[in-house]
């Protein structure tokens, strides 16, 4: 029986991907766990892994397509003995059983593999990547009204997944489904107890009815919007798959998240210093070339690490049903890159020495350029650092990245006139906010993790004590 490949979920939020190159030609012999196609998401260009043995009969979305969404038929694979033309004419695009013999290379929980049957079901078979046999093939069924596969009213979700959510307090209907035909599954819920993956409250999932909510919000249309300026005065750029993604998820941390804002002005001229001692005495390789060179965000990120673990209450995240309160410091750095921005997360970063930071982020940053990062490398994390003091910014309030309860924007370091035992001085002064989710860091917890901050970026020797 043919093998459907189905375009493949490579995060919890992932909906829609770019099929940026085949990596097999049709008539190719495929084993399990080769390479077969090159596929962009929002934040990075990933590998995607055969999951079955057999030979790749048809293409059935070519490459350079984009927007292709999640579990969308783009080829089929003939099984061993099978006859591969009579396999490829079979295919259809966008046919959708429940087939998948893809997976990301990185990906924590592959997708669902089965057989396709005569007549689909009502119900959808479980996953058996959670332990569940597939099922026999049902005999057909009265019609009755679907929604993404699902009858209205119900959602699709796997055994497991359900008694994760909960077992967790999860309300199933705010978890966006990332399995075969927008089924929930146990990844979802990993994913929604950190906060991500999660609909806004009063959003409701596809097919159910939507919760009552005081006031909807809409934006202008296109057209309303267009017809503000001259025709033939603007170029249309259309949104790629970034784009989209970051003003969805910006969105929605502003619409559910409460932002309350702080800031302060920080001192630091013994940070100046201590960063070029610490440069100069780096040592080198034999083309002079030095082992790190450190940098003020390098010193950022290791002073908001510290602070966290002195301030457990601040290192948290906010869910429905408890607070999660962090044992260790991830934190997320933003990272510009051509058509957006991306956060990659140094892990356990009050553990890490500031050299081991600085060259962390030095790969970090020229990875994420390229698209290179792994999923696991820019989601989650404890806190996020955004730094525009390269662009002059002197001070600014960022967007919380869920699921994040606080974010650290850092301005540029300059020259200022202080007051000091009633005398003007000019010293090296850097402001810096913080952005904090109130429903979990309220405004006296984040004074004192932010003076717990100024404390170690004014006295950098604090770091390595």
């Amino acid at each position: 029986m043919p093998i459907n490949i189905l375009m493949p979920a490579l995060s919890p939020t992932m909906e829609k991907g770019n099929l940026a190159k085949w990596l097999k030609k049709e008539g190719d012999p495929v084993k399990a766990g080769d390479i077969i196609a090159e596929i962009e998401t929002d934040k990075a260009t990933m590998e995607v892994e055969a999951a079955d043995e057999g030979v790749l009969a048809k293409i059935v979305v070519p490459e350079g397509t984009a927007d292709v969404p999640v579990n969308q038929l783009i080829a089929v694979l003939a099984g061993e003995g099978e006859d591969v033309k009579a396999a490829a004419a079979g295919a259809k695009a966008g046919a959708g059983p429940p087939a998948a013999a893809s997976k990301p290379a990185q990906a924590a929980e592959a997708p669902t593999k089965s057989a396709s049957t005569p007549a689909p079901s009502p119900q959808p078979s479980p996953q058996r990547g959670e332990g569940v046999p597939a099922p026999r093939p049902q005999p057909s069924a009265p019609a009755m009204p679907r929604t993404n596969g699902a009858p209205a009213g119900r959602i699709f979700s796997s055994p497991l997944a359900r008694r994760l959510a909960r077992e967790a307090g999860i309300d199933l209907g705010r978890v966006q489904g990332t399995g075969p035909h927008g089924r929930v599954v146990a990844r979802d819920i990993e994913a929604a107890k950190s906060g991500t993956g999660l609909r806004p409250p009063g959003l409701a999932a596809p097919g159910t009815a939507p919760a009552a909510a005081p006031m909807a919000v809409r934006a202008p249309s296109d057209e309303k919007i267009r017809a503000l300026f001259e025709p033939g005065s603007y170029e249309v750029v259309p949104h790629d798959n970034m784009r989209r993604i970051i003003a969805r998820r910006l969105t929605e941390a502003k619409l559910t998240i409460p932002h309350f804002y702080l800031t302060l002005d920080c001192n630091i001229g013994k940070l100046l210093a201590a960063r070029e001692e610490i440069n100069a005495a780096a040592p080198k390789d034999k083309d002079g070339k030095p082992a790190y060179k450190i940098s003020v965000n390098d010193f950022v990120i290791k002073a908001l690490a510290l602070a966290l673990q002195r301030v457990p209450d601040a290192n948290v995240t906010w869910t429905e049903g408890a607070m999660l309160r962090h044992k260790h410091s991830d934190i997320g750095v933003a990272v510009s890159i051509p058509g957006g921005l991306i956060t990659p997360v140094v892990r356990h970063a009050e553990q890490k020495s500031l050299s081991v930071i600085s060259n962390e982020m030095k790969d970090f940053a020229a990875r994420a350029r390229a698209r290179k990062l792994a999923p696991h490398e820019y989601q989650g994390g404890t806190s996020a650092v955004s730094n525009l003091g390269m662009y002059g910014i002197k001070e600014f309030y960022a967007i919380i990245n869920p699921p994040h309860a606080t974010i650290l924007s850092v301005g540029t370091g300059e020259e200022r006139a202080v007051v000091r035992n009633g005398k003007v001085e000019a010293a090296q002064m850097m402001s810096v906010g913080l952005a904090t989710d109130h429903r979990a860091v309220d405004g006296a917890l984040g004074a004192v993790l932010l003076n717990a901050f100024k404390a170690l970026i004014e006295n950098p020797v604090m770091m390595v004590v």
